[in-house]
């Protein structure tokens, strides 16, 4: 069985027990799937290349939906990675999402989905990077993984200790403004890891179609803990 069946599993088992990532009320609040593949000929190069106008993009969309956030792209080819040199090379273009992202207002808390400790954390400061980031570890029928925040406030980093103890359901971030989270419009990017290899305070959240296989392998479904991708309907 591969490490993200077994992980997906424990997941499973326990789904009942997790806090919510972010606040959301199942009753009232609504979430529009936001759709970043080049099937998306509203989102232009204009806005994607200006910080401001794809801010500007993200609050129109929720505002006209009427929705508190809006949340997709486990799994999607992406376009809007063509934003930063930092997901090409001279051999290939990373553009397959890894995380789920929950595009809001700056400030919106982060809050751990289970008790864990803090296994690293940094300011990943390049033109499209996480920006503010920080990795819990966890542990479920002994058996280690890790969740992965990015594009945070860099306050968020302010006085932290690697393996500090965080309880379930503390606040530990919240949403980045675009200067301190890696110049995206605000979100949080959240991602389950199960094998950090070797790396702190950041990990891949974006690979190529060559390498699909073994980091889907490596990064389960984050709506496994989420529970948020049934209630994602278009407006």
């Amino acid at each position: 069985m591969r490490n993200s069946e077994i992980i997906a599993g424990l997941l499973k088992k326990y789904s009942n027990s997790f806090y919510p990532v972010v606040p959301f009320n199942r009753t009232h609040d609504t979430l529009l799937p936001m759709n970043f593949t080049s099937s998306n000929h509203t989102l232009t190069d204009e806005i994607l290349n200006d910080t401001e106008l794809f801010t500007g993009y993200i609050q129109q969309l929720l505002k006209t939906s009427g929705a508190l956030y809006g949340i997709g792209g486990y799994n999607e080819y992406r376009t809007i990675y063509k934003r930063s040199n930092l997901f090409t090379s001279d051999t290939t273009d990373r553009r397959l999402h890894l995380g789920i992202d929950i595009w809001g207002v700056a400030g919106t808390p982060v809050y751990a989905p289970l008790g864990g400790m803090i296994h690293s954390f940094a300011f990943n400061d390049n033109y499209g990077d996480y920006g503010a980031t920080i990795v819990l570890l966890h542990q479920l029928d002994g058996l280690p993984f890790y969740s992965l925040y990015g594009h945070l406030s860099l306050n968020d980093l302010a006085g932290l200790q690697e393996g500090k103890y965080i309880s379930r359901g503390e606040e530990i971030a919240h949403f980045g403004l675009p200067h301190e989270n890696g110049h995206w419009p605000p979100h949080l990017h959240f991602q389950l890891v199960i094998n950090m290899e070797m790396k702190k305070g950041d990990y891949p959240g974006v690979c190529s179609l060559e390498e699909k296989e073994k980091y889907l392998d490596n990064c389960p479904d984050p709506d496994l803990i989420l529970k948020m991708m049934q209630f994602a309907k278009e407006i």
